[in-house]
């Protein structure tokens, strides 16, 4: 269901008469800067050097970091998930996981394995953040990542609730090669062409650097204060 946004004329023209200025419906061009710096860090790096620049960053936020091909992917998650101690575990409900060949893995061997797994369902309603809260492990995909901080972008919608990636005590996040960009600046841009063209947009859009972690004024770091307490990436080369 869409929202219906109320008096929003009234609001804007009482701001615009606040500054002094006329209030504008439409013919609004977006200003055109002479210096855009943001656009000019990391422009000509390839798409090697970007992997190896998310690769350093991830050593500065925590984060384990594995690349791996589409033929060893499963191994190297299950490797991944053994190693935080296995389930249970709480996935998207989401088709790439088929296009990148871990149904079998998902449905079969796990289970065969007696490792618990459970997908987001979101006609369980609130049993889903239920299953999240229980996890020890929350697999998700990047949609977009920065290579330059080291954050993965991911769209939430019905069958991919965001509580998989900050509920589970660990997080497992799948980043396609071909999603990693230099910073931010490209991040919006890809966003803005996609609400441009008429394109489906995810109302909740979660950025996530690694795993939950703050510092006291003394700058002493905890890790794990209000989601996962560690984070692996897990690059997909050959998509």
């Amino acid at each position: 269901m869409r929202g219906t946004i109320q008096n929003r004329d009234e609001f804007l023209s009482k701001v615009a008469g606040q500054l002094g200025q006329r209030s504008f419906t439409e013919g609004v061009e977006r200003p055109k800067w002479k210096y855009q710096p943001q656009h000019a860090v990391l422009k000509d790096a390839g798409s090697d050097e970007l992997l190896e620049i998310l690769k350093m960053q991830c050593t500065k936020i925590h984060t384990d970091f594995f690349v791996s091909g589409k033929s060893g992917l499963m191994e190297t998650l299950k490797t991944v998930v053994s190693n935080y101690g296995g389930g249970p575990i709480l996935t998207w409900k989401d088709s790439r996981f088929d296009t990148i060949g871990l149904t079998p893995l998902f449905k079969q061997i796990w289970p065969e394995e007696n490792v618990e797994i459970n997908e987001w369902e979101s006609s369980r309603g609130e049993e889903n953040i239920e299953l999240a809260e229980k996890a020890n492990v929350g697999i998700t995909i990047s949609d977009i990542t920065l290579a330059e901080s080291g954050t993965a972008v991911l769209f939430s919608s019905k069958d991919r609730g965001r509580t998989v990636s900050f509920l589970p005590a660990k997080s497992v996040i799948l980043i396609p090669k071909s999603t990693i960009v230099p910073r931010m600046t490209q991040a919006t841009k890809i966003m803005r062409e996609k609400v441009k063209n008429g394109e489906h947009v995810a109302s909740c859009i979660n950025f996530i650097t690694g795993p939950s972690n703050s510092a006291d004024i003394e700058s002493r770091l905890v890790v794990g204060v209000h989601g996962p307490t560690k984070a692996t990436y897990i690059v997909i080369e050959d998509l």
